[in-house]
């Protein structure tokens, strides 16, 4: 494209210089030409005076001599016969003009009388213009003569002859031609300049955008093209909106990657709850080839589902954070209904707390509902049946800590507990929980504390999310008020 423009630049530039300057060029010329001219009608029209005084010769001859052509040697005049021997006949004549060229160093006949200087015109074309009474220009060796008729007195005429050389036509057009070739070359370096500046911004900007869709395709989701600043000064509007289409494409992609991430966890996290009932039904069949081939069935699908929310929740490394967030208090109240109806037939007492009013929080609504289900699937994991558990949401001006006890054992080691994240958590721990709801605390500047429950007595997860950048208070595991007590569900 950069050759192209240049070479765009070059060919109409240079098309629209030979069509000016070959013009300017010719009409040069033609003036070096008149000029030559008008310069020789005014050396012959500067002896009209001395020849309406006088055509004595000596007088005429100074006459000659005191203009430029006549000094050097380009000027003649043609003068009359004189007065005296017009009535004496052809013989009288030719004796005078003898006489005449004696004296004044006559070169050849005028028009019936002697010529003073050097005349190049042949006695014919001399004759024409004394005859006619106009001035005009005939050929003669090295260039032109330019004829002059100028009457001396009634009757007769002298003809003043003035050599125009042909060097004297073309004086100065070789410079003007170069000059305007040199004007015509500049247009066209400058064009070429111009274009090939204006060609680099576009194939950068162009290639810019080739490299980014290279990249976007190879999977780099932080890609994105400058639309504003130097970097893109002087690209054309259409590359511009180009690059905004781009990354509102790109934008756009984030966001399905992350909408679909959300609903795979969702949905994975959805079968958590059936599975865990399958899991303490196959617990309760008692010995046998078909309890334990349920069980390891029920442990097999378990991984699969958990290794699901893995994938699920593993974003790419270069993937742009994308601005969310949600409402903590409605996605507990929802969670906690759902966990409802299992502790229901597990004769589970439970309570939930402070989710009346909004509590916003910069996570995504799917990260937070794992979270919730990681803490609240621990509980009816390595708790007995029918063992109690609450639910707190205490909102602060800069943080949003979400507490989850119950009446169970507790923490006999917190710090073992929360490797159970990296796999250690024994049999039925699936890899992920405390780690998922670890991490969420962690990408909002927050923290997971563990700890034991005042109220309950048992095990207390203490979440804390950050909704601002100041410092928040260190949360205090197992020192809260429970709002209201226990009620059976």
């Amino acid at each position: 494209m950069r050759w192209a423009l240049i070479k765009a630049a070059a060919a109409g530039t240079t098309m629209v210089a030979l069509a000016f300057l070959i013009p300017l060029g010719l009409m040069v010329q033609q003036t070096a030409r008149e000029r030559a001219f008008t310069a020789a009608e005014r050396q012959a029209a500067a002896l009209g005076p001395a020849l309406a005084i006088t055509t004595e010769q000596d007088a005429i001859d100074r006459a000659v001599a005191s203009t430029d052509a006549g000094a050097q040697g380009r000027m003649a005049v043609h003068l009359p016969v004189p007065a005296e021997a017009v009535g004496a006949g052809g013989a009288g004549a030719g004796e005078a003009g003898a006489g005449a060229a004696g004296a004044g160093g006559v070169a050849g006949e005028g028009p019936g009388g002697p010529t003073i200087g050097e005349g190049r015109a042949t006695a014919a074309d001399v004759a024409t213009a004394g005859g006619q009474g106009r001035a005009f220009t005939v050929a003669v060796p090295g260039g032109y003569a330019l004829l002059q008729p100028v009457a001396v007195d009634t009757g007769r005429t002298a003809v003043v002859e003035v050599f125009v050389a042909e060097s004297d036509l073309t004086r100065g057009v070789s410079t003007a031609w170069l000059v305007l070739s040199a004007v015509a070359l500049g247009l066209v370096a400058v064009s070429v300049l111009v274009a090939d500046r204006m060609g680099g911004r576009i194939v950068a900007s162009a290639r810019r955008l080739a490299a980014a869709a290279r990249s976007l395709g190879a999977g780099n989701l932080a890609v994105r093209l400058p639309v504003e600043g130097k970097q893109v000064d002087g690209s054309p509007e259409e590359l511009r909106e180009a690059a905004h289409a781009f990354n509102t494409m790109a934008d756009r992609v984030v966001q399905l990657l992350a909408a679909e991430r959300e609903l795979a966890a969702d949905l994975s996290h959805r079968l958590r709850t059936p599975l865990t009932v399958l899991r303490l039904n196959a617990a309760s069949l008692g010995h046998g080839d078909a309890a334990d081939a349920t069980r390891h069935a029920v442990a097999q699908l378990e991984r699969e589902v958990d290794q699901i929310i893995r994938s699920a929740r593993r974003a790419p490394e270069d993937a742009p954070a994308v601005a969310v967030g949600c409402d903590a208090a409605e996605v507990i109240r929802e969670r906690v209904g759902f966990w409802s109806a299992l502790a229901e037939d597990e004769g589970r007492r439970w309570q939930l707390a402070g989710a009346e009013r909004p509590a916003p929080v910069p996570v995504q609504r799917g990260d937070l509902a794992a979270a919730v289900d990681a803490l609240l699937g621990n509980v009816f994991r390595h708790t007995a049946v029918g063992t109690a558990f609450s639910v707190d949401v205490l909102a602060t001006d800069c943080s949003v800590i979400v507490l989850v006890g119950d009446a169970g054992p507790g923490y006999s080691d917190p710090a073992a507990a929360l490797r159970r994240g990296e796999g250690h958590g024994g049999e039925g721990s699936t890899g992920l929980g405390l780690d998922i709801v670890r991490k969420l605390a962690e990408s909002t500047g927050g923290d997971l504390a563990l700890g034991r429950s005042a109220v309950l007595g048992g095990a207390e997860t203490a979440l804390r999310l950050r909704t601002r950048p100041e410092e928040a208070p260190p949360v205090r595991v197992g020192r809260r008020r429970t709002r209201g007590a226990l009620f059976p569900k």
